[in-house]
């Protein structure tokens, strides 16, 4: 087996079993940390005027990030009994799209995709496809995700559109941070064989309670010289960089299997 029993600490929350299974597959024991709560945010003011401004035609397109961020969307519609208007809404504009994951839960609604972002799906190439449309003077909805977007609302702001946007659940620390208080001190005196970062928020977080336990260079030294680290992607891979860390894995593609198979591949060789 590629990980001969490694320790492999998963920060993913949503997808922790999946992951750890894929990790026992291969010979190595997951030590599950969730670094990441979804919050929703009680948004039913806010969408109800998105709907209306839907309806009336005032809105050219809208972006999502995240399937998260669609079906937050269309849970405060149900919630409202306004979901079959906004369907009806959204099919009449252009969407764009961030990446398969918003794709496919809108298309399970019969919304048309009118262009979507290809790998590794960061907000560069978000912008790529969302250049050819002419957005000067128009309404552009934004449907953001456990964040604010800056850099696409800064860019559309400065080719003179207006903006409704909507941030419909927040990204924040788990309730019971004990577990990955426990981490990060196993990761500094090199318990941890390896540890896998599948989003930037959860790089910020572990470094947050690092931040908290004062140990933050002992951290970064840690995770430079005594424990593998595997990055899901570009985006993932800049915020571990903005504090000092560089990873020793990352996947051609920015998918769990892919991250899982390239770490077997390094911790094989």
């Amino acid at each position: 087996m590629a990980f001969h029993d490694a320790r492999i600490a998963v920060l993913e929350a949503r997808m922790s079993d999946e992951m750890a299974d894929l990790i026992r597959r291969n010979g190595g024991t997951a030590w599950s940390a969730p670094a990441v709560r979804e919050t929703v945010v009680n948004a039913s003011k806010p969408v109800a005027a998105f709907i209306d401004r839907l309806i009336a035609g005032d809105v050219f397109l809208v972006i999502f990030f995240t399937g998260v961020g669609v079906k937050a969307l269309l849970q405060e519609a149900d919630q409202l009994g306004r979901r079959d208007e906004l369907v009806t809404a959204l099919r009449g504009v252009s969407v764009i799209c961030r990446g398969p994951k918003p794709s496919a839960v809108l298309r399970k609604e019969n919304i048309p995709i009118a262009a979507s972002a290809p790998e590794p799906y960061t907000t560069n190439e978000l912008l790529a496809v969302l250049k050819p449309f002419d957005v000067t003077g128009r309404t552009i909805g934004v449907v953001h995700y456990g964040e604010r977007n800056d850099q696409i609302s800064q860019f559309l702001h400065s080719h003179g559109a207006m903006l409704e946007e909507l941030s419909l659940y927040e990204w924040q620390l788990p309730l019971d941070t004990t577990q990955l208080r426990a981490l990060v001190r196993e990761l500094i005196i090199g318990n941890v064989d390896a540890i896998m970062f599948t989003s930037q928020i959860q790089v910020r977080h572990l470094f947050a309670i690092a931040a908290e336990l004062d140990c933050t260079s002992a951290l970064t030294a840690a995770l430079n010289t005594r424990t593998i680290v595997a990055s899901i992607g570009p985006t993932c891979t800049g915020v571990l960089e903005g504090y000092g860390v560089t990873p020793h894995v990352v996947p051609e593609h920015p998918k769990m299997g892919h991250l899982i198979k390239a770490l077997v591949e390094h911790m094989a060789s």
